[in-house]
């Protein structure tokens, strides 16, 4: 696509995006306290989600879902680009909870949001808050609700992955669930570093067969982060989902 022709659609996308944000956030929100009604919020999430996607020209495809078991899981994703997140939110899971960096908090109406959709933020600049958020969210896993963590805790700039990260793995032993591996592939071209026109991809969502953490402690948390991190880098070997 044209550079201009990608700007403009761009700003159309930020525009609806950013309309829709401003009238059914504060509703979702109100519908949401008043009446308990989560799967409402999530409901309007979704729905924002596949309007900016299609808007901006974003196509997934994904292969594996039949490995996802019913019970609670922790997906574990690499991160290569920002249209990763929205991706991942539509195609894992109708309820995905969210680990996710504590700075995002601060946006407004996004954190509010986040923490009526039962999201936790993770502070990995102070010990103890991080060790709380992990208690919260391993206590949301016993209550049945999956979770997404970028362990790598940024995005890679070159595809390859980088060290996972552990607040995530310590999470899922703690609630004894399993971990699935997720392989993400195809954003890195949508956003270009200092760009924000979003460009048109085709992205690739490859979900392998669960890890189970039963019967682990905190001491097998770095064998378990190698096994998890040899299962997402088998699954990008196996390359885009796409002709």
């Amino acid at each position: 696509m044209h550079e201009s022709a990608a700007a403009l659609r761009s700003v159309l996308t930020y525009l609806v995006i950013l309309a829709y944000i401003a009238v059914a956030g504060p509703v979702g929100l109100l519908v949401g306290a008043a009446f308990r009604w989560k799967r409402g919020l999530y409901a309007l999430g979704h729905a924002g989600v596949w309007l900016a996607l299609a808007l901006a020209g974003i196509r997934f495809r994904v292969a594996g879902r039949d490995h996802v078991p019913a019970s609670a899981v922790v997906f574990c994703s690499n991160h290569e680009s920002n249209v990763d997140p929205p991706v991942l939110f539509r195609a894992l899971h109708p309820f995905l909870h969210v680990l996710y960096k504590a700075e995002l908090h601060k946006f407004p109406i996004m954190g509010t949001v986040f923490d009526a959709g039962g999201f936790v933020p993770i502070d990995r600049g102070d010990r103890e808050k991080a060790l709380a958020s992990i208690a919260r969210g391993a206590a949301s896993l016993g209550r049945g609700n999956s979770f997404l963590i970028f362990p790598e805790g940024t995005r890679s700039r070159t595809g390859q992955l980088l060290p996972f990260k552990k607040g995530g793995f310590i999470m899922a032993i703690e609630a004894q669930a399993p971990i699935v591996p997720v392989a993400v592939q195809g954003g890195r071209a949508s956003m270009r570093k200092g760009s924000a026109v979003v460009r048109p991809v085709r992205v690739s969502v490859r979900i392998g067969s669960p890890i189970p953490t039963a019967g682990l402690t905190s001491a097998d948390r770095d064998e378990l982060i190698a096994r998890v991190r040899g299962e997402v880098e088998k699954l990008l070997q196996e390359g885009s989902l796409w002709p």
